[in-house]
């Protein structure tokens, strides 16, 4: 059934939030037809709802291709949407601790989104300038650490729709692929209490992630510790975990969240 909201919308409006949905999820522009396509509408409203996008400033035109692109105006907003969540202000300084101990680490945080993991803060290794892991980037489910945290308390059948849609596709040799295999890993993630990535998305790389949660109890994300071999062997990795839960536990705590959790 509609919702109650659904007599409010402007369904040009919510046209040009799908065209920037659309866009975001493409590897590169995209034409008046790929919209009409994607929107199943005539080419005139394509063409229309796009221009309004452009004029808006939120998608730019080639002159040469004519293909339309999200533009650097969009970034405005996701910095800002990035600054309200209140769990960033929360667990950086506990990061930032955590980090301390591990110099030779990456240290992480994301949450589950709109079907995605979402990284929202990371603090790179002394080892290595570069950030591999931007705030922001989407990383996938079934390969990462923090990805095995915040979907190993999934009900199945919401857990076998996500398999379904995203697909377990392999990036190195011991990328788990098998529907079956990869539920029994989550189950060990929440036997133990962490998750374990070893060379499973990036060869040469691990990582270990701890949850954290709300005040119902629930994961509200997911924190980790990951580095190349070159900087940290995986038992050192592994003798991070006990520090990474007590971190975790902490922000919890300040989240809200108790061993009786409040409802």
């Amino acid at each position: 059934m509609p919702n109650d909201t659904d007599k409010y919308n402007i369904k040009a409006v919510s046209r040009c939030f799908q065209i920037l949905d659309y866009a975001a999820e493409q590897s590169g522009p995209i034409s008046i037809q790929d919209v009409c396509t994607a929107l199943d509408t005539n080419s005139n409203m394509a063409f229309r709802l796009l221009a309004s996008l452009q004029s808006s400033g939120y998608m730019t035109k080639d002159p040469y291709t004519g293909l339309y692109a999200i533009s650097l105006k969009t970034l405005k907003l996701s910095r800002s949407a990035l600054h309200s969540q209140e769990i960033r202000k929360v667990t950086m300084p506990y990061l930032e601790l955590l980090w301390n101990q591990f110099p030779k680490a990456n240290v992480n945080m994301a949450v589950f989104y709109n079907g995605e993991v979402l990284m929202l803060d990371r603090i790179d290794t002394q080892s290595t300038p570069r950030t591999y892991f931007t705030p922001g980037r989407q990383l996938p489910f079934h390969c990462t650490a923090v990805g095995k945290v915040l979907t190993s308390e999934m009900d199945e059948k919401e857990l076998d729709t996500l398999i379904k849609e995203k697909g377990l596709a392999k990036y190195t040799e011991q990328t788990i692929t098998d529907p079956v295999a990869f539920k029994k890993e989550l189950a060990k993630v929440r036997s133990e209490g962490c998750a374990r990535d070893r060379n499973e998305f990036i060869d040469g790389d691990n990582c270990s992630a701890v949850p954290v949660r709300g005040r119902d109890g629930k994961i509200i994300a997911g924190i980790s510790v990951s580095a190349l071999v070159s900087n940290m062997s995986v038992e050192e990795i592994e003798k991070a975990i006990p520090r990474l839960k007590d971190t975790a536990s902490r922000i919890s705590y300040m989240m809200g969240f108790t061993t009786t959790p409040v409802l």
